[in-house]
């Protein structure tokens, strides 16, 4: 167990009743440890690989709505193209930050695995709300119960999307460097699965949407959710479950108050030492064999003041968390405002993301997608370019590239996270490039043939031309979205694992707020000097080169804010951890090998 206080001064300051629980704590330690050994094993590859089915399924029923859902509702709805795409923006930003409250339940209330449950049962009432409207209402019904349906579901994945990820992650054994490693590439194989299923719906559903009928394209999800669900339960006895921790706001809000009413005591003049905590303080999480201990930091030290151990401290019988903290949850929160930075790093990225679903759709939609005489190709489907891309890739990356990193960096993960997600960001820039670059050459063709005034004609440009900005999406998602996985994953103290998968999912949502509030501006602006730059109902007519020559300017700007932050980045540092984190930092920093 750990001690108390640091020093054999601050030893005099523990009190009786506190020596008792530090040995009662220990008999605990011994008694899970036993009961651990004679329970059969679970978790593992035999256990994620259920979870990833499950997620498959669930994205290809996401990406069959949210993939065509711009044209359902400019077509069949009647909305103008900017009210469309602020739609589908807000409501693919709300789906990802109701999992910050989603994560909460979880992890204070009800546990990951009864969260799952709970959100596939409102997931599906959802879906099956939305088939039935699109199937049995008129139209001058359809349209408030349409958004009733979507927001309905929207709650469902509010708590699915930042539990499950995590619920698979857990599955592996943070204690064990060859889970270690086989969870760097679960995330590749994770992602995979997300991919494959992603591609499945944009190709298969939005075809059937548009070409047989709305009604049995959603139809088609709500079965895909049901099949999710099945696979769920199947595996689950093989599942290594994580009960609820408390609320794991609670900590940050203790440290804080903590800090603030010990702003005036030096650690050197009025402590006698530091508190270090028993198990009762850290986080024990179910399947593992000990709780992390933490080690000390140098950075934003003046939360340092909330584990010094003052005379008030020292003078009573029990602990006041709300002024006395332990080491580990200092550090705790330590790690989750060093990821502050980076996640408003990522807005930017997410604000480039917007333009698959909306903008890129909308300009597929009027160039020439014929296959032959009688087969036109949806404007939505090419978004399966972006995941065939990266399935095409995730091979190569997981097998070739990593191993061969790996020899240079000795880092588990070949890279860094923070330089995968860099990566990412750096290809965002080229994404918005050659964006521009090709919506330049289609306002060229239109204004040679005079189809300015024209909205409903279709450009004699073939839709291949953005074949280069989806593949460099594919690319730029196996670096970013992957990296961000790990990260919100990794960094996270260990009671705070969903609130991270949330907070990574709310990276997407504020992002998609913030492309809404660009747009409102942009259109402002535009139409205040006499031409809009989204077009309004005619896109042929628009500026939507401008619009993104401004979004690989301000990326460019977001690039470098990021690789300056990165550069001081801290990584989560754990007492006896076998992989150094020091040496992943000190590759992040470029400082010489040994120098750490």
């Amino acid at each position: 167990m750990a001690p108390l206080v640091a020093s054999n001064h601050a030893l005099l300051c523990l009190q009786p009743f506190e020596l008792v629980m530090q040995v009662g704590n220990g008999y605990e330690d011994t008694r899970r440890e036993v009961s651990r050994q004679h329970k059969p094993a679970r978790g593992g590859w035999k256990a994620a690989i259920f979870i990833i089915f499950v997620e498959m399924a669930e994205r290809f029923t996401f990406y069959g709505l949210s993939g065509n859902l711009i044209t359902y509702l400019t077509n069949e709805l009647h909305e103008s193209i900017p009210t469309a795409a602020k739609n589908v923006n807000t409501w693919v930003a709300v789906s990802c930050l109701l999992p910050i409250f989603g994560a909460f339940i979880a992890d204070s209330l009800l546990g990951r695995f009864k969260t799952i449950l709970l959100s596939f049962v409102i997931y599906l009432m959802g879906l099956v709300l939305l088939t039935s409207t699109v199937s049995a209402l008129p139209l001058h019904q359809r349209k408030p119960m349409f958004f009733v349906a979507l927001y309905i579901l929207t709650v469902g994945e509010g708590g699915h999307k930042p539990c499950v990820q995590t619920f698979a992650a857990d599955q592996f054994d943070e204690d064990s460097d060859e889970d270690k490693k086989a969870k760097s590439s679960f995330y590749n194989w994770w992602y995979l699965g997300i991919v494959v299923g992603s591609t499945s719906a944009i190709l298969a559903v939005i075809y059937v949407q548009e070409n047989v009928g709305w009604a049995v394209g959603f139809g088609m999800l709500a079965i895909a959710l049901a099949v999710s669900l099945a696979i769920f339960l199947l595996g689950m006895r093989r599942y290594r479950k994580q009960g609820p921790l408390g609320s794991p706001l609670t900590t940050v809000a203790r440290v804080l108050v903590a800090a603030v009413r010990k702003w005036r005591v030096n650690e050197t003049r009025d402590g006698c030492g530091v508190y270090h905590g028993d198990e009762s303080d850290r986080s024990h999480v179910v399947g593992q064999v000990k709780a992390r201990t933490l080690a000390r930091t140098d950075q934003v030290r003046f939360l340092d003041k909330a584990m010094i151990i003052d005379n008030i401290d020292a003078s009573r019988s029990i602990r006041d968390p709300w002024r006395l903290c332990s080491l580990n949850q200092v550090e705790e929160v330590k790690l989750v405002l060093r990821l502050i930075p980076i996640w408003l790093c990522c807005l930017m990225y997410a604000v480039v993301e917007s333009q698959i679903g909306t903008y890129f759709t909308k300009q597929a939609s009027t160039m020439t997608r014929s296959i032959g005489p009688h087969f036109a190709l949806p404007a939505a489907s090419f978004q399966a370019l972006i995941g065939l891309t990266t399935i095409s890739i995730i091979p190569i990356y997981d097998r070739i590239f990593i191993p061969l990193a790996r020899k240079f960096t000795g880092l588990p993960s070949g890279i860094t996270m923070l330089q995968r997600i860099g990566t990412g960001f750096f290809l965002s820039i080229l994404i918005m490039v050659v964006s521009a670059l090709v919506e330049g050459k289609r306002i060229t063709i239109i204004k040679e043939h005079k189809l300015v005034d024209n909205p409903k004609a279709i450009v004699p440009m073939k839709v291949w031309w953005l074949l280069p900005q989806y593949m460099l999406f594919g690319l730029s998602h196996l670096f970013t979205i992957v990296g961000l996985q790990e990260l919100f994953y990794d960094q996270m103290p260990e009671a705070m694992r969903s609130l991270g998968a949330a907070l990574y999912l709310g990276v997407v949502g504020v992002g998609f707020f913030v492309t809404n509030a660009v747009i409102s501006v942009v259109q402002a602006i535009s139409s205040s000097a006499g031409e809009e730059w989204l077009g309004g109902n005619n896109l042929n007519c628009a500026h939507l080169d401008c619009f993104y020559w401004v979004l690989a300017g301000s990326s460019a700007l977001n690039f470098c804010v990021y690789v300056w932050i990165a550069k001081g980045f801290v990584y989560k540092k754990v007492e006896g951890d076998d992989v150094p984190g020091d040496k992943e930092l000190c590759f992040v920093n470029g400082c010489p090998d040994g120098e750490a």
